[in-house]
């Protein structure tokens, strides 16, 4: 070896033993490692894309794996998320969910909910979760003029911000007494829950009560059918 070799020898040893120590990061370990399920740092998946491990659901005639994506399409009914991760209780976090619609098709994601076997509140189209919100997806749905990304019937949206037949992601944050929404990274909802708040037409179940809840996907009615996938959530607590 060269003298000039052994000059370089130490810089060499340097640049090969380097590990980034930005955020997200930590000494010795490299960027795949710091990844949750999802594939996104920070983020953990709550569906494997395979099967309903870690989620139970009230009729599960109406609910079925495509593609790896859960579909909704049967008598109302609710695919709650059971799993192990945070025992399924989420008080301030974000969620992402991509979603599509068929035309003419109703369905939505709770949050702040807990399991139930028939839900505490009956509509005309069946018995729906008595706890938490639901944010709707609805484009084309003609019997309820309630439209995709409305906190429902607390802060609706009366115009469709995407299309039937096309993937688009929901983002849903709550933080202390706020709830917000984006669809496709365009804000739909900013709601800040009042003090003196009762539940509104929904019921006192309508509420961010200091114990948080769970996730749900919604199957509508036996005409409406929609696809979720990639359901990952960011606990900000």
């Amino acid at each position: 070896m060269t003298s000039s070799s052994l000059r370089l020898l130490p810089l060499l040893v340097a640049l090969v033993s380097y590990q980034p120590t930005a955020a997200g990061f930590r000494p010795g370990s490299s960027p795949a490692a710091q990844k949750t399920h999802s594939g996104e740092a920070g983020w953990t998946s709550l569906f494997n894309g395979k099967d309903f491990t870690g989620w139970r659901i009230s009729k599960p005639e109406s609910f079925r794996i495509e593609d790896g994506a859960i579909v909704a399409n049967g008598p109302a009914s609710h695919a709650f998320y059971d799993g192990p991760f945070r025992n399924h209780t989420f008080r301030n976090f974000e969620l992402k969910v991509d979603v599509m619609a068929r035309p003419n098709g109703n369905g939505g994601v709770y949050v702040l909910t807990q399991f139930e076997e028939r839900g505490g509140n009956a509509r005309a189209s069946g018995d729906f979760p008595s706890k938490g919100f639901e944010i709707q997806v609805n484009n084309t749905y003609l019997r309820d003029p309630v439209k995709t990304g409305s906190l429902y019937h607390v802060q609706d949206v009366s115009e469709a911000p995407v299309k039937d037949d096309e993937w688009f992601t929901m983002d849903i944050v709550v933080k202390g007494q706020t709830i917000t929404v984006r669809v496709n990274d365009k804000q739909v909802v900013d709601w800040t829950q009042p003090a003196d708040w009762n539940g509104g037409r929904e019921g006192p179940g309508r509420a961010i009560t200091p114990s948080g809840g769970t996730i749900a996907l919604q199957a509508h009615d036996p005409g409406s059918t929609v696809y979720y996938k990639n359901i990952r959530i960011k606990p900000m607590d």
